[in-house]
């Protein structure tokens, strides 16, 4: 017996134009017995056939779209699906062996991450049905790859928005620490240990567009993590660099890079508020580097994230030399473009400086936008000239 819900009259708009979520509120009917996970029929007031996707019925994301065939979700799917995205992503770096495998709704598998390191995978599920479906996805990840290792990093807050608890383990053979080459860098990842699934993809391009401009340069690399805009910073020829970081594991990892690419003593790396260091620091530099954490996981902190940016961006721009590059990011979905750079102008006005925009990016190609679907597009990263 078919599994059916059905939209309100005038809500199948947004899919059609190629969303993939259905909200709680826009449900009319509901068969009777689904539960959290199930691949349902999703349909028009009408009755007309609109899809398939997972209900969850403890979520706002009431229904997530899958297909918009009459297909039967199972291995064959899976391993459609991830082929399709492994094309685009050997299209998009020929012979790289790190990369975001699958980027959920952009991949047309929502509520999914895959990111690939090498012969490891590590996954994480978003969404209740793609979590009932992960011994099935890592069976397609099985077949396809023959990996060395897959580990699930299910640790976000954001599971439990779903009905999820937090989770991480060791699903498919064995992690090890392993060494990946992006843009001629090679980083050491734990995918056991790293943040998120072991190392932030999605900065890749954005690593590499800094280089043209640290030639000789005095870098500060702002919430440095892996020390992944440092090294392509030295790797360019900057006259020195240095990295804060207020983790002290984010440090380490830094400075084996760094050794790593031989580039010890160009790129140096401290354990600091970046905060308090941009606020209190008399030294200029030529180039600086701000690349935060998310400030603001819903609109209810928006005004407070604005603030930070602004504080932020701000003292970076008052430690830059005249004719000085500032490189700024955000993560945070919730402040989109046009928001993100009114604050880096206000942030220019109070720093007494005049900018002008030199590049203005997005996240690496292996994440992929959906135009229909805004929640798909969140780095904003930008370079400016200060004077």
């Amino acid at each position: 017996m078919k599994k059916i819900i059905k939209l309100k009259k005038g809500e199948d708009k947004r899919i059609l134009l190629g969303h993939l979520w259905v909200f709680s509120n826009e449900i009319q009917e509901i068969q009777s017995g689904l539960q959290a996970g199930d691949v349902v029929d999703l349909r028009k007031n009408s009755g007309e056939f609109l899809g398939k996707g997972f209900y969850n019925p403890n979520s706002l994301i009431a229904f997530r779209l899958l297909t918009t065939q009459d297909e039967d979700i199972d291995f064959q799917f899976y391993k459609s699906r991830i082929e399709k995205s492994l094309a685009l992503r050997k299209k998009l770096f020929d012979n790289a062996e790190s990369f975001r495998l699958v980027y959920g709704e952009s991949d047309f598998l929502p509520g999914l991450i895959i990111d690939k390191y090498n012969d490891y995978f590590s996954v994480q599920t978003f969404s209740y049905g793609m979590d009932k479906h992960i011994t099935l996805i890592c069976d397609v990840l099985e077949s396809i790859f023959k990996p060395a290792g897959i580990i699930r990093r299910d640790e976000s807050p954001l599971r439990s928005l779903e009905g999820l608890t937090e989770i991480k383990e060791v699903v498919q053979g064995k992690i090890d620490p392993t060494i990946i080459t992006e843009n001629e860098i090679k980083y050491q990842v734990d995918l056991s240990e790293g943040q998120k699934t072991g190392f932030f993809m999605d900065q890749r391009e954005n690593r590499s567009a800094i280089r043209r401009y640290v030639k000789n340069a005095k870098v500060l690399d702002c919430f440095c993590n892996d020390g992944g805009f440092a090294l392509n910073a030295g790797f360019a020829g900057a006259a020195n660099v240095f990295g804060i970081d207020i983790s002290e594991s984010a440090v380490k990892r830094a400075q084996q890079n760094a050794e790593l690419n031989q580039l010890a003593d160009v790129c140096k790396f401290q354990k600091s508020d970046v905060f308090d260091f941009l606020k209190s620091t008399d030294k200029k530099y030529d180039v600086v580097i701000l690349d935060p954490p998310s400030f603001t996981k819903s609109k209810k902190t928006i005004t407070t994230a604005k603030l930070g940016y602004k504080q932020i961006n701000s003292n970076a721009i008052r430690s830059l030399n005249s004719g000085g590059i500032l490189a700024t990011a955000s993560c945070s979905h919730h402040i989109d473009e046009a928001l993100f750079m009114e604050v880096i102008i206000k942030s220019a006005k109070e720093a007494g400086k005049k900018i002008r925009l030199l590049e203005w990016r997005g996240a690496s190609p292996d994440h992929p936008v959906l135009p229909a679907m805004p929640e798909t597009k969140y780095l904003k990263f930008g370079i400016f000239e200060v004077f």
